[in-house]
């Protein structure tokens, strides 16, 4: 599983990296929505992981822009993992596009957990994952 993490703090990305060196993914770094988007361009993922809060462009931002994608990379899951408690912000997430929302600090089993509510509900779309 090739995973893209778009956080601006290093400290968030090593920890999940190292939640996700456990089930043996592979996981991309980006320090700006601006280099996650380019690494989207770039690069197939599995999954998006985007922080909401972030200098210059933030996940917001970033989610309408996967989302706007005119090709298959429209469709990449994304789970927003986001210290950001305001009451609505689930809700707004999901109405953007977000498959999961997950609020700091992220325990293993809950960003395994949403990885895996995701992949159940893509095969349940059409019996197939992927």
């Amino acid at each position: 599983m090739n995973i893209l993490f778009i956080e601006d703090d290093p400290m968030n990305r090593r920890v999940v990296r190292d939640m996700l060196d456990v089930a043996g993914a592979q996981m991309t770094e980006a320090a700006s929505a601006e280099e996650g988007l380019a690494q989207i361009d770039a690069n197939e993922f599995d999954f998006v992981l985007v922080d909401l809060r972030m200098p210059g462009m933030d996940g917001f931002e970033a989610i309408g822009r996967i989302r706007a994608r005119t090709d298959l990379k429209a469709e990449i899951p994304i789970v927003v993992v986001t210290a950001d408690a305001a009451v609505d912000l689930k809700e707004r997430c999901l109405k953007l596009g977000a498959d999961e929302v997950l609020f700091k600090p992220v325990a293993m089993d809950q960003l395994f957990d949403a990885i895996g509510r995701i992949l159940a509900r893509r095969a349940g779309d059409d019996g197939v994952i992927g």
